[in-house]
């Protein structure tokens, strides 16, 4: 926004923008309005919108009882769009917890865990396995970074589907994988897994 909006015109546009990608941060809204963080949060509360984290776990809430593969609750990040068989979307913010000591990086066994979950979760069956992972990081991730899950079934073939993986930290790619995951229908799943 190039010129400062009167309070009336800023409450409006906010909830435009909002609505239009509800992942903003107020600091991200703020620098957008070119006013305070403090500010963008009063306009918040006047409008009712809630913070970030909410607004988060709301869309996640209604994409959680479409996944068949794994329970809800076993996705790494909030799920935040989901079409089975076709893509889906899910958001991680790392906790302190979940980096090194010395270099405050996220440990990379939580950035795949989400593209894992992720990649599971998109897939049109009742069950699912990892069958093979090509993955790369290409950027470490460091504590406050909130990663950006995309997953795209690219293609099924029988029992297999072909899954990419891209999660983004603003709009850098950080982490790329390429999975091919095995339904489990049968009671057969060892020669299913082959």
């Amino acid at each position: 926004m190039a010129t400062k909006l009167n309070k009336k015109e800023r409450l409006r546009q906010l909830k435009i923008e909002i609505d239009k990608n509800p992942f903003y941060t107020d600091d991200e809204l703020a620098e957008l309005f070119s006013v305070s963080v403090q500010t963008i949060r009063l306009d918040r509360m006047e409008l009712g919108i809630p913070e970030l984290r909410e607004r988060i776990k709301n869309v996640a809430e209604e994409n959680y009882h479409k996944v068949k593969a794994i329970v809800g609750s076993e996705i790494v990040g909030e799920l935040i769009d989901l079409e089975l068989g076709k893509s889906g979307i899910s958001v991680f913010e790392p906790t302190p917890d979940m980096a090194f000591l010395k270099t405050k990086i996220i440990r990379g066994h939580y950035i795949y865990s989400q593209a894992e979950s992720l990649a599971i979760s998109v897939i049109d069956a009742d069950a699912a396995l990892i069958g093979v992972a090509n993955i790369k990081y290409k950027y470490p991730v460091r504590i406050g970074d909130r990663l950006v899950a995309k997953a795209e079934v690219i293609r099924r073939r029988g029992n297999k589907y072909f899954v990419w993986v891209m999660i983004k930290v603003k709009n850098k790619e950080v982490f790329r994988g390429k999975f091919i995951l095995a339904s489990l229908e049968s009671d057969n799943t060892e020669k299913e897994m082959q």
